[in-house]
């Protein structure tokens, strides 16, 4: 259920509060199952995490997600997504941008995976 899902992706921030300084959310919910969740993660170091998912609880796989990770200076550090615009990648449709220029192969990341990253990177 997609109530029970919000809830979940939210306590599990909280557990991120020692990088995390602070979030906006939204969410909107569109069937018991389906509905969307976007927002704002700012993190202690001053950089932030824009995110979306798309989310069915019936399926295993999100419809379409975005974290696009920025540093203090709103520069792109990552942005993992699965707009289908990379059909030659063995992932396809999940992709990561590493650069402007450079798309790595990737599969699909949850919140956890992308905080965990975030969190190496705060780390150094």
């Amino acid at each position: 259920m997609i109530s029970k899902y919000f809830i979940n992706l939210e306590d599990f921030l909280e557990g991120y509060r020692h990088i995390i300084e602070d979030y906006l959310i939204n969410k909107q919910k569109f069937t018991r199952e389906k509905g969307t969740i976007d927002g704002e993660i700012f993190f202690i170091d001053g950089s932030r995490l824009d995110f979306l998912e798309v989310v069915n609880t019936n399926i295993q796989t999100k419809g379409k997600y975005r974290y696009h990770y920025m540093n203090k200076a709103n520069e792109m550090v990552f942005r993992c997504d699965n707009a289908k615009h990379y059909p030659g990648l063995k992932t396809f449709p999940h992709h990561k941008h590493v650069s402007n220029e450079t798309v790595l192969e990737n599969e699909e990341p949850y919140m956890r995976d992308i905080l965990i990253e975030i969190e190496k990177l705060i780390s150094r």
